[in-house]
């Protein structure tokens, strides 16, 4: 059976029944080409085509990311639809103004504003680690640095003084973030956003080990009954986490995939 074949079997369930599917998307990666600096990201016109069509045909359509909401939505350029930020902490609904950010984490805020003006360092800086603010969340990127493995070394001395002060370190693909010690993932995003509604199934397409946790969640809500179908889709790249590859139903080789996906969601 081809994978073409494949992929179309599995999202028939979707298609049968848009306006209760649910299509999940990450950012980077996924929609959006990884990129030496994070803040060159953006999706081209080719994916963003077959996304409004998804938008305007499913009951739900919303990106899961670990940057900010706001910043997500900058990147797809698409405001008609939802923005889960911050890997859950922040929610930016499609068509509103003001992001609503989760109260457990946002008491985090200050304390960890605090810890980030200690943990600049120099050294940081002259191995080009770039820091990014998220608010309630720090990450330290070393992609595209002069040197990267001083770079990664040095960030993995940061993790060890900011697990010492309390907060919870995450690695992604060549970046680190800081975290606040509260359950703080896109499966608890994805949670919060799927209980309001009356989807039945759901698609979440990812790229990275911080999207398991949105798998694991699909999956647990498909057995607890709460979602008939559920479809996790992984997207392969050169760095591919070894989980994503192993807890996928079905594979997608990068963007380029993903915007097939897109299309054949629309078609």
């Amino acid at each position: 059976m081809s994978a073409a074949a494949t992929l179309a079997e599995h999202i028939e369930p979707l298609r049968a029944d848009p306006a209760h599917s649910a299509i999940l998307l990450d950012v980077d990666g996924v929609l959006a080409p990884i990129v030496r600096h994070a803040d060159d990201a953006h999706v081209p016109e080719p994916t963003r085509v077959p996304l409004i069509a998804v938008a305007k045909r499913y009951g739900l359509v919303a990106c899961i990311t670990g940057r900010r909401a706001t910043t997500a939505r900058r990147i797809v350029s698409l405001g008609s639809i939802t923005y889960v930020g911050n890997h859950g902490a922040e929610l930016l609904r499609g068509g509103a103004t003001e992001v609503e950010l989760d109260p457990e984490v946002a008491a985090w805020s200050q304390r960890m504003a605090d810890w980030a003006q200690r943990a600049g360092s120099d050294r940081l800086d002259r191995l080009r680690v770039r820091s990014e603010d998220k608010d309630v969340i720090r990450a330290f990127h070393w992609r595209g640095a002069p040197d990267e493995v001083a770079a990664e070394a040095a960030v993995r001395e940061l993790a060890e003084e900011a697990e010492k002060d309390g907060f919870v370190v995450h690695w992604g693909r060549k970046v680190l973030e800081v975290r606040p010690p509260v359950e703080l993932n896109k499966g608890r995003g994805v949670a919060r956003l799927l209980e309001e509604t009356d989807m039945t199934a759901a698609v979440y397409v990812g790229d990275d080990n911080t999207d398991v946790d949105a798998f694991e969640t699909l999956r647990r809500l498909t057995g607890e009954g709460r979602l008939q179908t559920a479809l996790c889709v992984g997207v392969r790249s050169d760095e591919t986490p070894p989980d994503i590859e192993e807890q996928a139903d079905v594979l997608v080789d990068g963007p380029p995939g993903v915007r097939r996906l897109l299309s054949a969601l629309a078609a």
